[in-house]
């Protein structure tokens, strides 16, 4: 009995460190959507990893540095984004978030929607999520 009682006191605490490490990692990913609308250098960094690849719809790819130029210049403006249909997954110190990226892009004085699919590839780094690796991609 005593067995069957750690066993299931051991599994117990897998699963709540399971859930708390989903649930940072879903922190960090609204924390990205928030710094895709109101950039700064410093949160961006703080989100991303120094080897970052950051693909586009489009086939672009930028480094970490690249990213987050873009957003703070103003390059790449958003005027709003949202994360739609979001599923994540950790296993260990990897996570990978799908979502559908819905969002209005400024372009000059035209405003342009967009929804793209997105799949990101983050790793904890000294105990921190960190956008390792981004790929969107048209929708059918």
């Amino acid at each position: 009995m005593m067995k069957f009682l750690l066993t299931f006191i051991f599994f117990l605490s897998v699963f709540a460190i399971y859930a708390q490490s989903e649930k940072d990692l879903e922190l960090q990913v609204e924390k990205l959507r928030l710094a895709l609308v109101d950039p700064t250098e410093d949160e961006l960094k703080e989100l991303s990893s120094t080897s970052l690849t950051y693909g586009h719809s489009g086939g672009l790819i930028e480094n970490q540095e690249e990213f987050i130029d873009a957003l703070v210049s103003g390059k790449s403006d958003f005027a709003s984004a949202s994360f739609e249909n979001q599923e994540i997954m950790v296993d260990k110190n990897v996570g990978i978030v799908r979502h559908y990226l819905v969002a209005n892009l400024v372009d000059g004085d035209k405003v342009n929607p967009i929804k793209i699919g997105v799949m990101l590839v983050w790793k904890k780094e000294k105990g921190k999520w960190k956008l390792l690796a981004r790929q969107a991609y048209k929708l059918p």
